[in-house]
């Protein structure tokens, strides 16, 4: 997810070594505790409004890990199918490299990358960015001992701050991957942002490797987001015991249920919180109170679904034109890398 720029109150050198480096920047949820954008979700109107930020605590993450692995989850082991498949060419194509990978989770989708790098005996040097530290520092331990020759640079924070914060250089250049069409929750403004944001943190000659879900049928679509097991269901309520731990809340996880459908006028799937019954809600660290009727829903996320022609103008006309493409046989999901351009400036 993509949030508000934040400056670095604090930075903590949480584990050094000659291989591992991780650092910690304080992100606007764990430093500043306004809650300005909660405040204006929840008291928006027609719909109120959690931002999908708060879906990642350190619980938050794991079950969003947990979602990864369900069989009618496709997006993430198509994802890996395409790397699986193509990585070789990737490292081909990118030479010698670092790679920064933005919301890294357990880095599982990364070593088909490193695998293709050691393989043409390249330097390995990884910078994860992820916001939770206990994720991010067991998946750096575990590529540690599986690559000898990596060096990890890893930074807990949100992208903006990370990028911003990257460590000095020290290949050649850099690969900026961002998989599992995360892409997705942003908005159309918020994604030409996130594409300038790209952009700046790339110098030209340098790439982005970027993973998308693309436009399937709906049941395929609903299916993945309103799974057997109720996991999805468990990581939509999270967020209210986020809110509740974050800002002294009072919500009442079993007074909601969680829905998913998608919007095909919108071409994305919409995830709700649905209230069960006539409620009051308090979030005290924020002086707010709300009052959800039997129906209401909050919305939590969107999950957009892309057409290959439109993001590909997308990202060209933001500096990041594509270079090449891989693709499922079914066309669900496309691996996009992209090399940075510079921008023409118009008088």
């Amino acid at each position: 997810m993509v949030s508000h720029l934040a400056n670095p109150v604090s930075i903590q050198r949480d584990l050094q070594s000659d291989r591992l480096h991780l650092q910690h920047f304080a992100s606007p949820q764990a430093e500043d505790c306004s809650g300005q954008d909660v405040l204006e979700g929840l008291t928006r109107h027609p719909i109120k409004t959690i931002p999908a930020q708060y879906f990642y605590d350190d619980r938050g993450s794991q079950l969003f890990e947990q979602i990864c692995t369900l069989p009618e989850y496709y997006p993430t082991r198509t994802e890996i199918s395409i790397l699986a498949s193509s990585s070789a060419a990737i490292a081909q194509a990118i030479g010698p490299c670092e790679v920064v990978e933005l919301g890294s989770g357990n880095s599982s989708k990364i070593r088909h990358l490193l695998n293709a790098q050691q393989t043409l005996n390249f330097p390995l040097r990884y910078l994860p960015l992820d916001v939770s530290g206990s994720i991010l520092k067991d998946s750096a331990l575990g590529l540690l001992a599986d690559y000898p020759s990596l060096t990890i640079a890893g930074v807990v924070a949100t992208y903006e701050l990370g990028l911003a914060h990257l460590p000095p250089l020290q290949l050649p250049k850099r690969i900026i991957c961002f998989f599992g069409s995360t892409l997705g929750n942003l908005t159309p403004d918020q994604c030409d942002r996130f594409f300038k944001l790209i952009h700046r943190s790339l110098k030209p000659g340098e790439y982005f490797l970027l993973g998308v879900d693309l436009q399937k049928s709906t049941p395929i679509l609903e299916a993945a987001y309103n799974d057997s097991q109720g996991i999805t269901a468990a990581f939509n309520l999270n967020m209210l015991q986020h809110l509740n731990w974050r800002f002294q809340g009072n919500f009442c996880l079993e007074n909601f249920s969680h829905r998913a459908i998608y919007n095909p006028q919108a071409q994305q799937i919409e995830m709700y919180l649905d209230s069960r019954t006539d409620q009051r809600a308090t979030l005290s660290a924020l002086g707010l109170e709300i009052e959800l009727a039997q129906g209401e829903a909050i919305l939590t996320e969107i999950s957009r679904k892309f057409d290959l022609a439109s993001l590909r103008q997308d990202l060209t006309a933001a500096g990041l034109p594509p270079q090449q493409i891989w693709q499922d046989p079914q066309g669900w999901f496309a691996l996009i890398l992209c090399q940075a351009r510079s921008l023409t400036r118009r008088g």
